[in-house]
């Protein structure tokens, strides 16, 4: 199945101790390239992240954003009732002994060491989370190259059945080609016709034709085709073989463009190369 390098995933938690947003984007490059934005209480997790990523992908530029928020209730201040309590008890033994002494007030209180405790979310808690929202927006992330790789994959199948089109077409062109290559050749001979004897002239003009001839190019061609077809069907990366791949039936196209001799051919020529490009271009995304 193709990939594309192509696609955008977005997971989100909740929890009482705040939220995370995690962002997955992948664009194509060459080979895996990951970058990370992570808060930093968080940023032990990229060698994991990183990783995770690399077992999975082979190729792409891939954006890793994670975001945390900690609740209001997490991140701000509570009472120890416990020391509250202690520190209330010790102030109406005071009371007691010394009778006008000025209560403190409910800020004093506070202030007093241990009374007030600023609570956060537990680090273990969050990591963890922040490791299932990765692992989930890895899934989507993943799955969404898959369904895109498909729609690649299908315009280039659509591309691939006007190619075999175009061979076709040259195919039933083969004769008629030919006797215009030999009709050219005996043109061009006719000036030196004189110094050969008939043999020689015979051998020349097959030598020559068989130069001409686009027949190997029409089956390297369709053995191309053939081989990008069933490379769209393997596991893994193949976007550096289809690559390769539309170098070699370029290659064949223009040999056939350089070869042609009537201008269906060279209409032909062109629009394959037209069509190779096109897929060229899709290929790029292709992991």
């Amino acid at each position: 199945m193709v990939h594309s390098m192509t696609a955008f995933a977005r997971q989100e938690h909740a929890a009482d101790w705040g939220s995370l947003q995690l962002e997955l984007r992948s664009v194509n490059q060459r080979y895996l390239e990951p970058h990370f934005r992570l808060p930093e209480s968080l940023r032990d997790l990229e060698p994991i992240f990183r990783e995770a990523l690399r077992s999975r992908l082979a190729r792409g530029k891939v954006e890793v954003s994670l975001r945390f928020e900690a609740a209001g209730a997490a991140e701000g201040l509570s009472v120890n009732a416990t020391r509250l309590a202690h520190l209330a008890r010790v102030l109406g033994e005071v009371r007691q002994a010394v009778a006008d002494a000025t209560p403190p007030d409910a800020l004093a209180l506070l202030d007093y060491p241990g009374v007030l405790e600023s609570r956060g979310p537990d680090p273990e808690s969050v990591k963890a989370a922040a490791l299932a929202l990765f692992q989930a927006a890895l899934d989507d992330l993943m799955a969404g190259r898959a369904r895109e790789g498909e729609k690649l994959a299908e315009l280039i199948r659509e591309r691939l059945v006007a190619i075999e089109a175009l061979v076709a077409e040259v195919r039933s062109l083969l004769p008629q080609i030919r006797e215009r290559q030999r009709s050219l050749l005996l043109e061009r001979l006719e000036a030196v016709k004189s110094e050969l004897d008939p043999q020689r002239l015979e051998a020349e003009l097959t030598l020559l034709a068989q130069k001409a001839d686009v027949d190997e190019e029409l089956d390297r061609l369709a053995t191309h085709v053939a081989e990008v077809e069933r490379q769209l069907k393997q596991k893994g990366p193949v976007g550096r073989r289809l690559d390769f791949l539309m170098q070699e039936l370029n290659r064949e196209a223009n040999t056939l463009s350089s070869k042609s001799v009537v201008a269906s051919t060279t209409r032909c020529a062109v629009e394959l190369k037209v069509l190779i490009e096109q897929m060229r271009e899709q290929i790029q995304n292709i992991e």
